[in-house]
């Protein structure tokens, strides 16, 4: 059909849904059957790879906002595949290894929605080919990650990491947005596949530039690359499942995948291939140097996320084939190893209570598997054969070593980042198994195979891939790399090239990885000498920023809202004042035919006698019982005027509104203190002089606009089509009501929001330790 990859996203938007009425029911052992949505997506996924693999893209357009451009379009080639499959089958996994984790925990059900409605935001990001639908999937990611990484609400902790990736990736959504409506702008199109036929124009234009730091603005924030890593290791207050789905395999490299699709139609050029080795390389050597201070499970794992995640933003700068295929092959690595020590760690977690390495130790003596599944995940971790790691880590050094220009700088980069890898691996899925096992875990038992399953398994890929790397290579490797590179070569992935120069900095990483394992021990000293260089970190600079912009908005905030209503409307009226005096004065020829104007009449002047003298007692006068009437007979003597000038439409309308704001203003003040505190003379003098000169502008406004040349064209309109188009007689009501009707109900609208409002507050009823 037609619709089949909507279908797809939608199902984890409606399961979400379904959550709400049905939670109940999967709070239970039924939970685990929720694992069938991401199975049978993978299956779904699984299903198109032949498709893809005789070199078709699959496309699916559904109309959605055609005036503007916007449709929800799909692509399903072999990148988007190579992602899908990741989404679903680590989402499998995940959604069965938290039936367990989680289990009984009062918020399952919710848990799962958030998660399926992750997953689903997921999948349409990946999947869209309209820029815009990207974009609000894009968004969507943001949101449930929010609620997925603030899970535990009553941690404060959470809250404000949870708080501070919204912010952070919020800002990269907002790049997302201005570099789709840019690239929109010079391709006239917000198609991806059709942007790739502009990649000369694009990359020509004169706002190339822009669109490309917007690019990257959207992809360093959401891939945490360096300044803006620090809310990854933040998100790690999490639970283990949302660690393992959002940081190892599927959010994070959101930006990654961004990178990765513009790559044929915004690289190969200086500017995009520069900037991304630059950030590539400081995100990897900062944070592989980071994570060697860590004592904490998930600290070290967060790090050596922000490192694999530099590693591949290097990889795409370096532009070659060889370098974006060693970035494919290299995010289904991360994937596999760091969901596994994710999701071991969690186990860990859950067992033993704590997840300080410097505390764990002998833990296979009473977790076995989970030992076997964190050797494992090690040894993909540190590229050792016959893993899928030492596939991927060969293919960096053979990307680096064959770049025209700095390619020792190059590969020396990659060798300490993959020698760090390879410690923080080892530390996490061997250190905790080693050794004499503490006799406060001496009772430990084995958890539920829903959690110790799930690393085996992929663990378990990770050895398959690494002795058959043709099979991930034919199911999507290949035909991700023909999406990507333009001519490209053919190639083949294999787990022994011969003794060759990779082999030998293969060797020497592992060698050095082994040393440093065995000489580095983690340490809390490390971890506190670490804490005392905080101060100067991206995290802490931009929190310093935050806070002095808060406190200045604190200050502004407070000098104009100072609780005195007068003091609001004269800072409103003076702005106007200000605002019309420029436009007025800057053009200033007002030229004044008096014999065009009409005389004036006894009535006239008799009635606007009555409003100076209603208005002058309404200023003077020390009751406001008065002040309202008067300011009422104001709003009577409007009436008269539009009656003798043949608007009695006007006249009642005017009538009604201001009898029954006389009345409200009656009701309101009889619940009001007794006495009228009068503002300062000084103070009413300046208020006197600033409404005068308002009054005068407004009066000089007027004259002008009648000096103007009058365009009938509107009226006319108006006039001749009031009764064909809207069967209406009265014009202005046509008006309001027909050709502006979306305005009224929108004015409508606001009045009822203001007077629901107001019936709030006259109904609430607070406690007395809140009033206080």
């Amino acid at each position: 059909m037609l619709q089949d990859m909507l279908y797809s996203i939608l199902a984890g938007f409606v399961v979400a849904i379904a959550l709400i009425f049905t939670g109940k029911i999967f709070k239970s052992k039924w939970s685990v059957a929720l694992t069938l949505l991401p199975l049978s997506l993978f299956v779904y996924f699984l299903s198109y790879i032949p498709t893809i693999q005789s070199g078709a893209t699959v496309f699916q357009s559904i109309s959605w906002i055609p005036s503007f451009g916007v449709n929800l379009s799909f692509q399903l080639d072999g990148l988007s595949l190579l992602f899908s499959l990741m989404i679903t089958g680590i989402g499998t996994l995940v959604f069965a290894y938290t039936s367990a984790y989680l289990k009984k925990h009062v918020y399952l059900d919710r848990f799962y929605a958030y998660l399926s409605l992750f997953m689903a935001a997921m999948l349409g990001l990946v999947l869209s080919d309209n820029l815009i639908s990207l974009f609000v999937f894009w968004e969507l990611t943001s949101i449930s990650s929010f609620y997925l990484i603030g899970f535990n609400n009553t941690s404060e902790a959470s809250r404000k990491s949870a708080l501070t990736a919204l912010g952070i990736t919020g800002i990269g959504g907002l790049f997302l947005l201005a570099g789709a409506l840019l690239l929109g702008y010079i391709t006239n199109s917000y198609s991806i596949v059709e942007m790739l036929q502009h990649k000369e124009l694009l990359q020509q234009h004169e706002f190339y530039l822009v669109a490309v730091v917007f690019i990257f603005g959207a992809a360093f924030t959401k891939s945490a690359q360096f300044p803006f890593h620090f809310w990854l290791p933040g998100a790690m207050k999490a639970p283990t499942p949302v660690s393992t789905y959002l940081h190892s395999a599927t959010m994070v490299k959101a930006g990654v995948y961004l990178l990765l699709r513009f790559s044929p139609t915004l690289g190969s050029t200086e500017l995009w291939n520069t900037t991304l080795i630059i950030v590539g390389a400081a995100t990897m050597l900062y944070s592989a140097f980071h994570l060697i201070f860590r004592t904490d499970l998930k600290g070290i794992l967060a790090y050596s996320t922000i490192a694999a995640l530099g590693i591949l933003v290097f990889l795409i700068g370096l532009g070659t084939q060889a370098a974006i295929t060693a970035a494919l092959v290299f995010i289904v690595v991360h994937a596999l190893y760091k969901a596994s020590l994710f999701l071991i760690t969690g186990i860990i977690d859950h067992e033993t209570g704590t997840r300080d390495i410097t505390q764990l130790a002998g833990l296979r003596k009473v977790l076995m598997p989970v030992a076997v599944a964190g050797f494992i995940a090690a040894l993909i971790s540190g590229g050792v054969p016959p893993s899928i790691g030492f596939v991927g880590k060969d293919l960096i050094y053979e990307a680096t070593l064959h770049m025209p220009n700095n390619a020792v700088l190059l590969t020396a980069i990659a060798i300490v980042t993959n020698i760090l890898l390879f410690y923080a691996g080892f530390v996490v899925g061997v250190k905790p198994f080693m050794g004499k096992l503490p006799t406060t875990f001496e009772n430990l038992h084995m958890p539920s195979s829903l959690m110790w399953v799930p690393p085996l398994l992929m663990v378990t890929a990770g050895l398959v891939f690494g002795m058959f790397p043709n099979l991930i290579e034919t199911a999507f490797v290949a035909n991700a790399v023909s999406s990507l590179v333009i001519d490209n070569e053919a190639f083949h992935l294999k787990l022994w090239h011969g003794f060759n120069t990779v082999l030998g900095l293969s060797a020497l990483t592992l060698g050095l990885g082994v040393i440093v394992y065995v000489v580095l021990k983690p340490k809390h000293k490390l971890e506190n000498f670490i804490e005392k260089l905080e101060v100067a970190s991206p995290k802490s600079i931009l929190f310093f920023l935050t806070n002095g912009f808060e406190d200045f908005s604190k200050s502004w905030t407070n000098f104009f809202q100072n609780g005195y209503l007068r003091h609001y409307i004269a800072t409103i009226v003076g702005f106007l004042v200000i605002a019309l005096a420029f436009i007025i004065f800057s053009n200033f020829d007002l030229k004044l035919d008096f014999s065009s104007f009409s005389e004036l009449t006894a009535y006239e002047i008799a009635i606007v006698l009555m409003m100076i003298g209603a208005v002058v007692f309404t200023v003077f006068t020390n009751s406001r019982l008065a002040a309202v009437a008067s300011m009422g007979v104001v709003g009577f003597a409007f009436c008269l005027l539009f009656l003798f000038y043949s608007a009695p439409d006007l006249a009642m309308t005017q009538f009604s509104v201001d009898t029954l704001t006389v009345i409200l203003f009656v009701l309101v003040l009889y619940k009001l203190p007794k006495y009228l505190h009068l503002s300062k003379n000084v103070l009413r003098l300046e208020h006197g002089i600033l409404s005068l000169t308002f009054g005068g502008l407004i009066s000089i406004l007027v004259l002008k606009v009648l000096q103007e040349d009058q365009n009938s064209e509107i009226t006319n309109f108006y006039a001749e089509n009031s009764y064909l188009l809207a069967k209406g007689k009265n014009v202005v009501n046509v008006i309001l009501v027909d050709f502006r009707g979306v305005d009224t109900l929108v004015e409508i609208s606001v009045l009822i929001v203001a007077a629901l409002g107001v019936f709030g507050l006259l109904k609430l009823r607070l406690k007395t330790r809140d009033k206080k």
